[in-house]
């Protein structure tokens, strides 16, 4: 790649919005917050199933990263249209960090850790919700879609580094310090934005109980909208892998390197295929391929039914995350179409639904696991994935044909 062939959207390129002083801020507090996350995702993979030998347990307790926001969605995301944007970052930073802080003191209970976990998992919607919200005041236009790609890409090759370095790293420091180091990103994260961002609130924001009426009217209402939603969340069939990487990997004779390895193939893959649309297709095209694209996610992992080894499972998520890839411009299309006083508010709906379902699809992968062992538990998620991704991919080639 030279110098003046990076990717790019029409006539903007990754750089050029690199450039920016306010996105770099925001791009560089994403990056350390999820290489951090990435590395204590494994520690607690890796602290629950040695301590309990169970894929439910595992499963169970990776679907609590998910589920919360059944109430933080539509209740906290809010805060984002309501509160200045900037401050909602920082403050749920600093309260990230102290709970992750509780996390890593020893021989805490596993019940503590279940809370802690929702706890943490509560602090991260009003972020989510502001920074998706911020970021179209930042950069426009073009601009604006590149920046998306920009952190889409970001967050995918965090955990990629994240999960592979996340074994070997957990190995030798220990779960205890793994977790302090997450903590640490977030102070780090908090520090970036309150320094490199600008305060910024919403144009014309709703109170509380209003805001929440008015966005789900928005999302409801809207059939690009709902299609774009439910072509989401059938991501819920793919992150059952990432719910069972422990327990598939000890089937397959492997530790926390290849519970690493696992979790990191399908972010590898998204990485990739970020890069790939933002630099091969325009604009214009990525609309249609919103739907094949949803479908060929889950074909991958039928494969698991034949009980591939390590590297044949690596590859075959590494495929699944290419196709993973459209949810970047999915994601960009939906807070583009939403009005600024009820961004925050739609946003977290949509993040609702979307972690709602990504939690269950894993809580019930881990129930089908204990029964038929996680390969063919993964086999399943990714046959019913299919069938929900067709009917998904009419229903977005309906909305935007109407």
């Amino acid at each position: 790649m030279t110098e003046d062939d990076g990717p790019h959207t029409g006539g903007a390129r990754f750089r050029d919005v690199l450039a920016d002083p306010q996105f770099f801020a925001l791009w560089l507090a994403q990056l350390l917050s999820v290489l951090g996350d990435q590395v204590a995702r494994v520690a607690l993979a890796v602290l629950v199933y040695t301590e309990t030998a169970s894929a439910g347990l595992t499963a169970l307790t990776y679907a609590l990263t998910f589920l919360p926001d059944l109430v933080a969605g539509p209740l906290l995301s809010g805060i984002a249209d309501r509160a200045p944007r900037r401050l909602t970052m920082v403050v749920s930073d600093l309260l990230r960090a102290a709970v992750l802080a509780l996390m890593a003191v020893p021989g805490m209970p596993f019940w503590a850790l279940c809370l802690l976990v929702v706890a943490g998992q509560l602090i991260a919607a009003p972020f989510a919700a502001a920074r998706a919200a911020i970021l179209p005041h930042v950069l426009t236009g073009e601009r604006y879609l590149v920046a998306s790609a920009v952190s889409g890409t970001t967050y995918q090759s965090g955990q990629v580094l994240g999960f592979a370095l996340g074994g070997p790293l957990v190995a030798l420091v220990g779960v205890p310090v793994a977790l302090l180091g997450d903590a640490v990103t977030f102070v780090v994260s908090a520090a970036i934005l309150q320094f490199g961002v600008a305060e910024q609130r919403a144009t014309g924001a709703a109170e509380s109980a209003a805001g929440l009426r008015e966005g789900a009217r928005i999302v409801v209402g809207d059939r690009r909208l709902r299609a774009l939603v439910a072509l989401a969340c059938v991501s819920a069939f793919v992150v059952t892998i990432e719910g069972l990487a422990a327990p598939y990997a000890a089937t397959l004779g492997g530790g926390p390197v290849a519970v690493g390895l696992l979790l990191a193939a399908n972010p590898l893959g998204a990485a990739l295929g970020i890069v790939l649309l933002a630099r091969l297709v325009p604009p214009a095209r990525r609309d249609r391929l919103l739907g094949p694209l949803a479908v060929a996610s889950c074909v991958p992992l039928i494969a698991s039914a034949l009980h591939p080894p390590l590297a044949a499972v690596v590859t075959l998520w590494v495929v699944s995350g290419l196709a993973c890839a459209y949810q970047v411009p999915a994601n960009a299309a939906f807070v583009a179409a939403v009005p600024d006083a009820h961004r925050g508010q739609a946003f977290g709906l949509a993040v609702t639904a979307l972690r709602v379902t990504q939690g269950l699809g894993v809580l019930l992968a881990g129930v089908l696991a204990e029964a038929t062992g996680p390969a063919v538990a993964v086999a399943i998620a990714g046959g019913v994935g299919v069938l929900v991704a067709l009917g998904c991919a009419l229903a977005w080639s309906r909305a935007r044909s109407g």
